[in-house]
């Protein structure tokens, strides 16, 4: 989790400058062989071009910060169709969107909501479940939260 925090403090404003949102890094493997995967986002969506120039943006400046005590290997890929909700503005930017929570620990007897996003107030999210019921889950509930794609 600290070097993943690093690395969003050091990219996040260059990507930002150049008009991609950084939606959530992941570091995954050992000391010496790590892999860093960032995902990114733009209003117009995220091509192969895309990636490539996130990966020519932010490779110096990962090794020029010495992040990695070895060799890594850089991924840069879209968020996807059921993108990752990591900020609280990504639960009002995609208010009235399905959506699937994993919780820390249960919240009226529940882990896993899956419903509507009505919107936040101040630090939670406001889901409509089955029934038109409205659950509050406080943002440092969620463990994991994703859109949830819909067919129309």
């Amino acid at each position: 989790m600290e070097i993943e925090s690093a690395l969003v403090r050091l990219c996040e404003p260059v990507l930002s400058e150049a008009g991609y949102e950084l939606v959530r890094v992941e570091v995954v493997g050992v000391a010496g062989r790590r892999t860093a995967r960032f995902f990114i986002d733009t209003l117009g969506g995220v091509t192969l071009e895309d990636c490539t120039a996130v990966s020519r943006m932010i490779d110096p400046v990962i090794s020029r910060n010495r992040i990695f005590d070895g060799p890594y290997v850089l991924e840069i890929s879209s968020p996807g169709l059921e993108r990752p909700l990591v900020k609280l503005s990504d639960y009002q930017r995609f208010a009235g969107r399905k959506a699937r929570l994993k919780l820390r620990s249960p919240i009226q007897g529940r882990k896993r909501y899956t419903g509507r996003i009505q919107g936040t107030k101040h630090e939670s999210v406001i889901v409509e479940i089955e029934n038109g019921e409205l659950a509050n889950i406080p943002m440092e509930a969620i463990s994991r939260a994703n859109l949830v794609f819909e067919w129309k």
